[in-house]
């Protein structure tokens, strides 16, 4: 019977979980179909697979734009741009796939949900943290473009790397975008996908109920994350052979990648929570934001098809201002988080410097943490809100591209698609940033996990740079 449902709900696009009819208390689904006059055989009105799909498409992707050789790679290219751009039916799921300990359902991403892509769901505005006024489409396409032709995904001469700038972008600008700016905002209007008719003519979900379950999906949780710790999402997604029994909730011996595995926004909202599980600081990311998804979409079974009241929807309203928040933070605690390592990798490279450690470990570190810190930085910046003077101060302090041991930084991009290279900070001005960015992510929007915090610098570095004259006024 289980296998059954997977095979159901692979073939319908309706998200499969137990066999019994209607949610548990903190299971995401089965919801009864609520449509009135529906003349289908689901039995169940929750779908996201196109979601979990372009999850898999974000996986893959990072996984691939690392295989370049540091040569112009034309079929590298083409099949980065594949799984960004194209919508062929053959693509392999390169990521997440089984592992000994950890099998997994699916291989192909049509077995989730064909025809998808990312770009199409790409954060349509300018970029401003990034030359040239790209949007966030073209930004990722020019990072493709950069890959492919990168050793391993690294350009040690500018300071990215490119699996993780694209990864952590994407985050952004395909997935918190999508939720907070599109399926939680104005889908949740009285005259748009109205709850007493189908999403679509003869499908089994209104359209309300379609909407939200959309952005559930694009949070990237198990359907039963409520039932587990942070640690075991987590490990989940991580495809640990420990956490097997956790994900596979149907008791198949596989995990599901449509409801029961992580991916990277639920991954890093449970590492923060993980991270200080238990402490004075305790963070619920995970939970909450899972909680008002839930309850959200219960208040829209619970209205049985008919359209919502003015107070229904004020109290949805509600429920999505909670993600919104709780996943900015989520996005302002990654940045605090790699600030902090950039900012530690720095120590490392200034130790080369004074003849000490390896020169070729400590730089590939510190692009490494730096690329992931800016790929979040902009990320951050594609939500509904305009972070203005917030946004202008992030950009300014960590730049279009890490500051090099040599005092050079990128500083533009020409028309050729070239980087442009001129007189950075020094790289202890550059510390100081680092420790400017995470006091901005606390004074803006009041991180509390803090994880690689090193605030308690800030004074002394400041003190030191300032008495020789070179630091930065911001």
């Amino acid at each position: 019977m289980k296998n059954l449902l997977k095979s159901a709900a692979m073939a319908t696009g309706v998200v499969a979980f137990a066999a019994s009819a209607q949610a548990d208390g903190h299971l995401y689904g089965p919801f009864l179909v609520t449509v009135k006059g529906y003349q289908g055989d689901a039995k169940n009105s929750v779908s996201y697979t196109g979601q979990i799909a372009r999850h898999v498409l974000h996986d893959s992707l990072k996984a691939l734009s690392g295989g370049g050789n540091g040569k112009p790679n034309p079929d590298l290219k083409a099949r980065l741009t594949s799984y960004f751009s194209g919508k062929e039916d053959g693509r392999a799921i390169v990521a997440p796939a089984s592992k000994e300990g950890f099998p997994i359902l699916q291989t192909t991403v049509k077995q989730i949900s064909g025809k998808k892509n990312l770009s199409g769901k790409t954060y349509g505005g300018a970029v401003s943290g990034w030359p040239n006024n790209m949007t966030g489409a073209e930004v990722i396409a020019f990072w493709i473009d950069k890959a492919a032709a990168a050793d391993g995904g690294y350009d040690m001469r500018h300071g990215y790397e490119y699996p993780q700038l694209i990864s952590k972008f994407i985050m952004g600008a395909v997935f918190y975008n999508q939720v907070v700016d599109n399926y939680l905002d104005e889908n949740l209007d009285a005259d748009k996908k109205p709850n007493d008719q189908p999403y679509s003519k003869g499908a089994p979900y209104t359209g309300k109920e379609h909407s939200w379950d959309e952005a559930f999906g694009y949070f990237g949780a198990p359907a039963h994350a409520l039932e587990l710790t942070p640690q075991q999402v987590y490990d989940i997604a991580k495809r640990s052979p420990k956490a097997l029994e956790a994900a596979d909730r149907n008791g198949d011996g596989k995990v599901d990648l449509i409801s029961e595995m992580t991916f990277g926004p639920a991954y890093y909202a449970a590492s923060f929570d993980a991270s200080v599980y238990g402490s004075s600081n305790e963070t619920r990311y995970l939970h909450r934001i899972v909680k008002a998804f839930l309850d959200g979409r219960k208040l829209l079974a619970d209205a049985d098809g008919a359209k919502l009241t003015d107070a229904q929807r004020t109290t949805l309203k509600g429920h999505a201002a909670t993600i919104e928040k709780a996943w900015q933070a989520v996005l302002a605690e990654a940045v605090f988080k790699y600030a902090g390592s950039a900012y530690k990798d720095l120590q490392a490279v200034q130790s080369v410097l004074d003849g000490k450690g390896d020169a070729s470990k400590a730089t590939r570190s510190y692009v490494h943490h730096w690329s992931e810190l800016k790929g979040f930085s902009l990320a951050l910046q594609t939500g509904r809100a305009n972070l203005d003077e917030t946004a202008v101060k992030l950009n300014r302090l960590i730049g279009y591209g890490p500051a090099l041991a040599n005092q050079s930084q990128v500083i533009g991009v020409n028309r050729d698609g070239a980087y442009l290279k001129g007189e950075g900070p020094t790289l202890g001005e550059y510390m100081l940033h680092m420790l400017k960015v995470q006091q901005l992510m606390v004074d803006a929007f009041g991180v509390q996990a803090r994880v690689n915090d090193k605030l308690a610098d800030i004074k002394g570095l400041a003190g030191k740079i300032n008495a020789g004259g070179s630091a930065e006024n911001d």
